[in-house]
């Protein structure tokens, strides 16, 4: 797995065509955190997002290369990530992001 992240932090590390698509009409607030819109820099910047981000995928939030990452959405990332960020997984991220937003 760690042999898989590294390649792919790698790969984000040249421009790429994989930045966030605007947000659409119907999106959520955009001070919502969102899987598929905000990118890991953002949640890993925000205390509460980085603990959400730490409970669920530690392995990933804890890679050397994560710096390189932090222009993608955790949607993004799933690509390169192997089973660590399965829907299922990103689902479950989402959910305690939305508990977030209510407090």
């Amino acid at each position: 797995m760690r042999i898989i992240l590294t390649a792919a932090l790698m790969v984000l590390a040249a421009p790429t065509a994989l930045m966030a698509a605007p947000v659409a009409a119907g999106a959520p607030a955009a001070n919502a955190l969102s899987v598929e819109t905000t990118d890991l820099g953002t949640l890993l910047d925000n205390a509460d997002a980085k603990a959400v981000l730490m409970k669920h995928i530690p392995a990933i939030v804890g890679n050397d290369q994560i710096a390189m990452a932090r222009p993608m959405t955790l949607k993004q990332l799933q690509q390169y990530s192997g089973d660590s960020l399965t829907d299922e997984k990103l689902a479950l991220i989402q959910s305690d992001l939305d508990k977030l937003a209510k407090r």
